[in-house]
């Protein structure tokens, strides 16, 4: 007897029931299988969870559903009777008073099961919902309620009687049964769902009143959660399917084990509550996410700018992203508010800095989408947008209009970087590049040499004046602020109208070294847009990256603001000041480690043909979220199930030197490992599937 019992009392889950002796646990997302087996049991017992992964098959793959696939086989001599226990807790309103809900039997074509609802509540209200557990089992039964909430009733009912269900009390658990009898060497598979919806989202960060709310783009599909579990159980097996092949096809990949449990395992994030669809099937994402709220709204650009898997797994939702915030947080002279607001419509108004990597990485988000679908009439639409909050550059960040930011640059780091550098600085090149090839593309040649020369002149002056001879330091202008004109300039000014600043600017990096330095550089390599800098200083400045940042251990390492690795973990520091010099109030999360730049840098190291340095930092990485310390799923940084973790998809292009391009008709392979015989997944708007590559050497392989 298996017992799925998500039940709310944590005291009382069942930690003290029989259980199996021996279980083993594999995920691969989007699937998961535990194996259980025990020598007094004569059933092998295999059970497959997952929900709908299917790329470019957007309405799937937001299905409010989890499905699980309890297999079993009599590896006994005997024939052997089973039921299969599911059981479900009406917590819709939750943690509201008691009173109100609604438990009861609902039948469909081929499925029966617990139907959960509530009177307490109006469709208009956020608590409102539904909520189902069932299964397309012929041979089932439904108890809409326990006699009370004590597992220990449950367990004396269902063990001490065959008649099922048991008589019906007033808890608010309810169970779904199925019964089976399998003969030696026989075996099934029995479909448990478990199926919500909760129509309304309230915009509960907000602070106004009243809030304002929406329907989740589920409910303007399905009407409830028994609909959905209608769909679910007449598509199960195409559903199941289609999962399976994208499962199968990702783990076909010859990349090496844990860079394959990097790439798989970030996907997950855009099945968490870090991810939402709006109600006219927007994708937004928080920045991570908590136990009970999204951390940072607004589908933050220069966290986001770092999420390389929905692109190309899902180019419709990347696409709808991008024009959310084109369309609402773009003002007129291209100054862009990089937290997009909502209700969806409200406009952003510049209350707080633009964010320069932000804006520059959306420049490249569009170039990106261009290559990957080709998209002409999208293109066309879109560019003059484009090129305002390019061009925005030219008034404030680079004023004097010579290819380098010396303006106050807000950045991911949470503060303003003040003068040149090329963290942001590396992302304006690269966004000069992108728009070059676009203008050129769509006939504007002014526009386009403009650009290739600004970007031109940019590098050139960086790699002269800010390359070290190891890696690119900062040039700190403390007098930044003073080159931003009105109308903006009270919020350059406003740090240096704070007494908590007077020593400003603070949180600078000066002469350190920052693993994110060559961020642009990165962006240029996975789009195709050649080296911003000296090919020699920029592999340089990587191997000092490694040298100095990267940790095998972290023993003698103080992190005292936000620990997110330490003791004998390995990982990758945002900042050191090698050479001396580091500031009293540097970078503010200098000490820290970031699962989403350790991905980042370490696939531009293998771009850079550093294959083992990259492959030491994905190790150290997943090593730490291997499920003994950390959750596997859940790379976190501001937030669980942090975006910029997303990055590790980046991994799969270095790894297989993938380049495309739609418009030109173009895809290309060239991997940096296996050569002789490569495998890997590969998805662009058209279509996805596998690569395979075999080279045979000599006469003895010709065969």
């Amino acid at each position: 007897m298996v017992i799925l019992s998500p039940i709310a009392e944590r005291r009382d889950i069942g930690q003290g029931l029989p259980r199996f002796r021996e279980v083993s646990f594999t995920g691969h997302f989007p699937i998961a299988t535990l194996s259980l087996s025990d020598s007094d049991i004569p059933l092998e017992v295999t059970l497959e969870a997952f929900n709908p992964f299917i790329p470019f098959n957007e309405k799937d793959s937001s299905i409010p559903v989890a499905i699980f696939f309890f297999r079993l086989k009599n590896i006994g001599d005997e024939p052997v009777s089973a039921t299969i226990f599911g059981n479900l807790t009406n917590i819709i309103g939750y943690p509201e008073e008691a009173g109100g809900d609604i438990n009861e039997v609902r039948e469909g074509p081929g499925i029966r099961g617990l139907y959960l609802s509530t009177t307490k509540f109006q469709p208009d209200s956020p608590r409102y919902g539904s909520m189902a557990l069932a299964t397309t089992w012929p041979n089932s039964a439904v108890w809409t309620r326990w006699k009370d909430d004590r597992l220990g009733k449950f367990w004396d009912s269902i063990t001490s009687s065959d008649e099922f269900p048991p008589e019906s009390g007033d808890s608010n658990t309810g169970t779904v049964a199925a019964s089976l009898r399998l003969e030696p060497g026989g075996s099934a598979s029995i479909p448990f769902m478990i199926s919500w919806h909760f129509p309304i989202f309230e915009h509960y960060w907000s602070g106004k009143e009243p809030k304002a709310t929406w329907k989740n783009y589920y409910a303007t599909v399905w009407k409830d959660a028994w609909h959905v579990a209608l769909y679910v159980a007449s598509n199960l097996d195409r559903l199941w399917e289609e999962t399976r092949l994208f499962h199968d096809t990702l783990f076909a990949s010859t990349l090496p084990v844990h860079v394959l449990d990097a790439i798989s395992s970030q996907l997950s994030t855009l099945k968490t509550n870090t991810c939402l669809r709006l109600e006219d099937g927007t994708f937004y994402g928080f920045e991570g996410c908590s136990n009970n709220s999204g951390c940072c709204e607004g589908s933050c650009t220069h966290v986001w700018n770092y999420a390389q898997a929905l692109p190309y797994l899902f180019p419709n939702l990347q696409r709808s992203m991008l024009d959310a915030h084109l369309t609402h947080s773009v003002e007129e002279d291209g100054f862009m508010a990089f937290r997009m607001p909502l209700p969806l419509g409200t406009r952003a108004k510049p209350t707080f800095h633009p964010a320069a990597d932000g804006q520059m990485g959306m420049v490249l988000q569009v170039y990106r989408h261009w290559l990957v679908s080709g998209d002409e009439a999208w293109l066309r639409k879109t560019w003059p947008t484009v090129k305002k909050i390019l061009e925005f550059a030219w008034k404030y960040w680079d004023a004097d209009k010579d290819g380098v930011m010396e303006g106050m640059q807000h950045n991911t780091y949470d503060i303003e970087f003040y003068g040149p550098n090329t963290m942001t600085g590396s992302l304006y090149l690269a966004a000069l590049r992108a728009a070059s090839e676009l203008a050129l593309h769509l006939g504007e040649e002014d526009k386009a040499r403009e650009y290739a020369e600004l970007s031109r002149k940019g590098s050139k002056w960086c790699d002269e004046n800010l390359f070290n001879g190891e890696y690119y330091e900062q040039r700190v202008e403390p007098e930044a602020h003073e080159k931003w004109p009105d109308p903006y300039r009270w919020l350059a000014m406003r740090h240096g109208k704070d007494d908590r600043f007077k020593d400003w600017p603070k949180w600078q990096f000066g002469g350190g070294c920052l693993s994110d330095q060559m961020i642009g550089q990165w962006h240029s390599h996975i789009l195709g847009l050649g080296y911003l800098y000296d090919p020699e200083k920029v592999h340089k400045a990587l191997e000092s990256i490694f040298r100095y940042n990267w940790r095998p251990t972290l023993w003698d390492h103080p992190s005292l603001l936000r620990v997110y690795a330490l003791n004998d973990e390995a990982g990758l520091i945002l900042c050191t000041w090698p050479k001396g010099g580091r500031p009293g109030y540097p970078v503010i999360y200098t000490d820290e480690v970031w699962c989403g730049i350790e991905y980042q840098v370490a696939s531009h190291m293998i771009y850079e043909g550093m294959i083992e340095e990259g492959l030491s930092l994905v190790m150290g990485t997943r090593r730490r979220h291997r499920g003994d310390r950390r959750n596997p799923w859940d790379e976190f940084e501001c937030g669980h199930h942090y975006a910029r973790s997303m990055a590790s998809y980046a991994l799969l292009l270095a790894l297989s030197g993938f380049g495309y391009s739609a418009p030109e008709k173009r895809i290309a392979f060239s991997p940096k490992i296996f050569q002789d015989e490569f495998r890997v997944f590969f998805s662009v708007a058209s279509g996805w599937g596998l690569y395979t590559q075999k080279i045979w050497r000599g006469e003895e392989n010709s065969a």
